[in-house]
């Protein structure tokens, strides 16, 4: 067992894992737990997971993380996690079905009962959010109106960190800028949007009681901490979900910096200490008071790349090259020119946020020639999202009227030097990358360290715990290729078959049901 000075845990339930990192006063990692649990697809486009899955994994994460330190050293623990997902819950906090995943595309007919109810520019300006399939509103209302025995049964709708919070402290109490995303804050009021709630037939009452991010939100109790590991009567502070914190785990906090988080989901996003709502992304809490992100996500990120390898490039898992596919990929493809041959992909694998807030919208790549190979296709991917990250960006920009210093990436996509080039000239923003590839965890880890005392605020505590290495910088030529592409193809593309990626939804899912 290795002994450090004082340290604080960092947990990130994520979508596919839980991850518990203990970090020192420098930033620096100094021991990891990690346990995955299941994605379940009952049907086609619904996505939900065991919550209780989460607790269990949290659990074993904890316990491989304290075999490695002492107990002793440790003065609080922060929770960040998937956004937007939720689990209905019973009064002991029992989950009373499997929790409803933020990918999950269920309630594209409850977005337009909100639409036709509330109204459009309503939630938007009320919640930060524009009314789409991913926060969880929507498919609460499908619950209401599908599963009405799930809503009796349910005593509280809880985000991950509001569920994992009651496991180790028996409070159904969560953070601002956790529950934030599900899409029911009052965002100028920094409440439960109680009007909201009642004109849907539901009640503030059927929520978590909401704490500020980075204050005490209760104590690791004696049945958690016999679970975990963690020493009874515990800190546990308030966190944030996992763009926010990414964010702060990326210092992306001051001087026009911007995150990119090139994981399972894109998502990027700036601080403002003004409240702006916008088409073009949506507003959430930033985890220092009276700040907020605006941010952009492409839920096709990651995933996307995953699902070609999956269904495209398995053989290549069993190469002799010791390399996995995607690093084999990732060779072919960087001998391809910009543009991938003439292949340009538009990325909206699981529907489109920002701008278009389309349910309907769905993938689409043309310029396919018999010349093409899946290298091609696996550059048009990295590309596909380097050209919407250009169009989301430009559009948060302008509603600033301030440019971005830089985008700081993290996530597992932000080990790939050939992608992270690929933005950079596709964007025109120097690109460099967090030191740490956990900053979302590292965040949560940044607020306990303020919490507990290690420094006077948010923004010295991000810059005395962060850093950042590789740079990696437009090359004037290859951008002028992709200026090109960007504005005569890719921006132009989905506006232009919009209407016809609609009817196509329509006709097909008219045949599933």
């Amino acid at each position: 067992m290795i002994n450090y000075n004082k340290l604080v845990i960092g947990i990130d339930c994520s979508t596919t894992a839980c991850k518990a990192i203990a970090w020192n006063k420098q930033g620096k990692a100094v021991a990891e737990g990690r346990a995955t649990y299941p994605l379940l697809q009952p049907q086609t486009n619904w996505y939900e997971q065991d919550a209780a899955q989460w607790w269990y994994s949290t659990c074993d994460a904890l316990k491989q993380l304290l075999t490695q330190i002492d107990t002793k050293q440790i003065e609080a623990v922060c929770i960040t996690h998937q956004r937007e997902t939720f689990v209905a819950v019973d009064s002991e906090g029992k989950a009373v079905r499997n929790a409803i995943v933020w990918m999950d595309k269920r309630s594209r007919q409850q977005v337009n009962y909100l639409a036709e109810k509330i109204g459009k520019e309503e939630i938007n300006q009320l919640t930060g959010k524009p009314n789409s399939m991913t926060p969880s509103l929507a498919k609460i209302i499908w619950l209401t109106q599908h599963e009405m025995e799930t809503v009796t049964r349910t005593h509280k709708f809880l985000d991950v960190h509001g569920y994992l919070v009651y496991q180790l402290t028996k409070n159904f109490r969560t953070s601002l800028a956790s529950a934030d995303p599900m899409g029911v804050i009052d965002m100028q009021a920094n409440t439960w949007a109680d009007n909201l709630l009642s004109c849907l037939g539901l009640q503030t009452e059927q929520f978590a009681e909401l704490v500020q991010p980075g204050s005490i939100i209760g104590y690791v109790n004696e049945s958690a901490a016999t679970a975990t590991g963690l020493p009874d009567g515990l800190p546990i502070i308030a966190g944030a979900g996992d763009g926010q914190c990414a964010g702060l785990g990326a210092n992306a906090v001051s001087n026009n910096r911007a995150y990119l988080n090139l994981g399972t989901a894109i998502a990027s996003g700036i601080i403002s200490s003004d409240y702006l709502v916008n088409s073009a992304f949506r507003t959430v809490y930033a985890p220092i008071e009276k700040s907020y992100f605006l941010e952009t996500v492409l839920l096709g990120g990651v995933f996307t790349i995953n699902w070609f390898v999956d269904k495209f490039a398995n053989d290549l898992r069993y190469n002799n090259l010791n390399l996995s596919p995607e690093e084999i990929l990732e060779t072919a493809a960087a001998k391809l020119p910009p543009g991938a041959d003439g292949l340009i992909l538009v990325p909206y694998w699981n529907h489109v946020m920002n701008p278009y807030w389309d349910a309907s919208a769905t993938g689409i790549t043309i310029g396919w020639t018999a010349t093409h190979g899946r290298e091609h296709l696996y550059r048009a991917i990295l590309e596909g999202i380097a050209f919407e990250q250009r169009l989301v960006g430009d559009a948060v920009m302008a509603a600033m009227q301030q440019k971005f210093s830089e985008y700081v990436v993290m996530g597992g996509g932000s080990q790939s030097n050939l992608w992270c080039q690929i933005i950079a000239d596709i964007t025109g923003v120097p690109v460099v990358r967090a030191t740490t590839t956990e900053a979302t965890c590292l965040g949560a880890g940044i607020l306990c360290a303020v919490a507990v005392g290690w420094y006077p605020d948010i923004n010295i505590a991000a810059e005395s715990m962060t850093g950042t290495g590789s740079r990696f910088t437009p090359d004037s030529q290859t951008q002028a290729i992709y200026e090109k592409l960007y504005t005569e193809v890719y921006k132009p593309l989905f506006p232009t078959l919009q209407s016809l990626v609609q009817r196509l939804t329509d006709l097909t899912q008219v045949q599933k049901n």
